[in-house]
């Protein structure tokens, strides 16, 4: 029986700040942390768009030790990023996030192979025999890797029981949380994770969260409450120009990009730099879209 706690609400994902020599800035990402939790969020996670497929294994490492260690000052959930390209690497991800007090390890499969659905079992139950946290399956093949099968995750979650949660990434969104749903009788614990495009229609589907990405998770914390209360007008009119924001953002570069200008035009970063190579720059005018779209999402809270 895991004893980290349940997990459910909005999670975001956060950005990883480098200094000037290409280190993570341990001090940028902690104020980073505590703006997020300042929102009324759930907790943190680390994700793709933190630019884990980027670091080496010490900096992801560094990386969860300093988010764990605020969500565990502020006694909020933690959520930590631990699929790799091996088996083995992914447990020994998941073995330190769950040494340094994360609530679970979220796992992608590895994106170099494509493994029929015995090798992705078995890759999955690996990381879960290996821990006693939650782990959370993410199907993130909206941006790397292909989707896979419903019935390997139901199998886990029929396994692994209350330990298990999903993050469906593969479109069409809703009709996999329906699908994950009615495979599991209605046991599964799906999570939105497109960053609130598809959190109204998977909330009606039976979502209990989402994971969005840092830079305006206060609009998604306010959609959430919205939703959570039956608030529909609000959540809807949050709802539009914040996936008009998340159209613009088509590839992990794109997500880093345009969230690290957020979070620097609101103050949270003092630094857009990103790893390289990079398959995205943004461009004046794709900026200047993103500022509009950024001021009616926040003009959009403020509706009753």
């Amino acid at each position: 029986m895991s004893t980290s706690r349940v997990l459910a609400g909005v999670l975001p994902v956060i950005q990883t700040p480098f200094d000037d020599d290409g280190a993570i800035d341990e001090v940028a990402l902690i104020k980073e942390c505590q703006w997020v939790l300042n929102q009324g969020v759930a907790g943190l996670t680390t994700g793709m768009v933190s630019e884990v497929l980027r670091l080496s294994e010490t900096e992801r490492h560094q990386l969860s030790e300093v988010v764990v260690g605020v969500a565990i000052e502020r006694d909020v959930i933690s959520v930590i990023s631990c699929g790799a390209e091996s088996t083995n690497t992914a447990v020994m991800h998941a073995r330190h996030a769950e040494a340094v007090g994360a609530d679970a390890a979220m796992v992608i499969p590895p994106i170099s192979v494509v493994l029929d659905d015995d090798a992705l079992y078995g890759y999955y139950s690996a990381v879960a025999d290996s821990m006693s946290i939650g782990l959370v399956i993410q199907d993130a093949s909206g941006y790397v890797g292909r989707p896979f099968s419903i019935e390997v995750q139901a199998k886990l979650l029929a396994t692994y029981g209350e330990r298990i949660y999903f993050k469906p990434e593969a479109p069409p969104i809703g009709q996999r949380v329906t699908k994950i749903r009615d495979a599991t009788r209605g046991q599964a614990r799906v999570f939105e994770g497109t960053g609130g495009v598809a959190l109204v229609d998977s909330f009606r589907r039976g979502a209990v969260g989402t994971m969005p990405g840092a830079e305006v998770c206060w609009a998604v914390q306010k959609m959430w409450d919205a939703l959570a209360s039956a608030n529909w007008p609000l959540a809807y009119a949050i709802s539009g120009p914040l996936s008009l924001l998340i159209d613009l953002q088509t590839s992990i570069d794109s997500y880093v990009a345009i969230e690290k200008h957020i979070l620097k035009r609101q103050g949270v970063l003092a630094s857009t730099f990103a790893r390289g190579p990079l398959g995205y720059h943004l461009d004046e005018e794709t900026r200047a879209e993103v500022d509009r779209l950024f001021e009616l999402l926040r003009l959009a809270t403020l509706s009753t």
